[in-house]
């Protein structure tokens, strides 16, 4: 993994636990209201809960919940999604989620106790579509870094969940499209159920 890579993933992972971490879905609050109420109670988290076991549940009880994990699952794994069964459908998304929370989780715990100096501006809403709208936010660091994280959201069960996150203009789903479109053509979609076990298996590497 690059560096640039690894960085971007850091600082989605601080936007996701800023943006979305003790918040529940309530299909009457606004989804950049939402984002805008929940910072600096998240960013105190943060700042005071370096542990990963203890990040681990704070993903898995308060972000996650916000997540609409299949759809993310479809868009990453592309047009194979439809060649996929139901019961390959339902491990191709634990295995996705699991991978992402392993990813989170690791790059939250690397990143030390900077909560109290970082920011998040969240910028006016536009006009939703139907039941999707997009929460453009930038996340400040301390040394005057701004990094541009939007999450792609709509309008799921009474409650809206993001289902695409776009870092600095890349789309988290696409990101890994290819390697996935990649596993697929080797070993099928079986394959790709295996690849992403035996990932979420070994440890996250930095």
């Amino acid at each position: 993994m690059t560096s640039n890579r690894l960085q971007a993933l850091r600082v989605l992972a601080i936007g996701f636990l800023t943006a979305f971490a003790g918040a529940a879905p309530a299909a009457t609050e606004a989804p950049d209201v939402l984002v805008k109420r929940t910072v600096e109670e998240v960013l105190q988290v943060i700042q005071q809960t370096p542990e990963r076991a203890a990040l681990h549940r704070i993903a898995e009880q308060k972000v996650l919940p916000n997540f609409d994990f299949r759809e993310m699952t479809r868009l990453a794994v592309g047009a194979n999604w439809r060649k996929a069964s139901p019961e390959q459908q339902a491990a191709l998304e634990g295995g996705f989620r699991k991978l992402l929370v392993n990813v989170y989780t690791t790059a939250l715990t690397k990143s030390g106790p900077k909560g109290a100096g970082r920011t998040l501006e969240v910028k006016p809403l536009p006009a939703a579509k139907g039941d999707e709208t997009v929460v453009k936010t930038v996340i400040k660091e301390p040394d005057g870094q701004r990094v541009a994280i939007d999450y792609r959201m709509a309008s799921r069960d009474g409650g809206w969940k993001v289902y695409d996150v776009v870092v600095e203009g890349v789309s988290l789903v696409t990101s890994y499209r290819s390697s996935f479109e990649s596993e697929v053509s080797k070993g099928g979609v079986d394959g790709l159920i295996k690849a992403l076990e035996n990932r979420n298996r070994a440890p996250v590497k930095s």
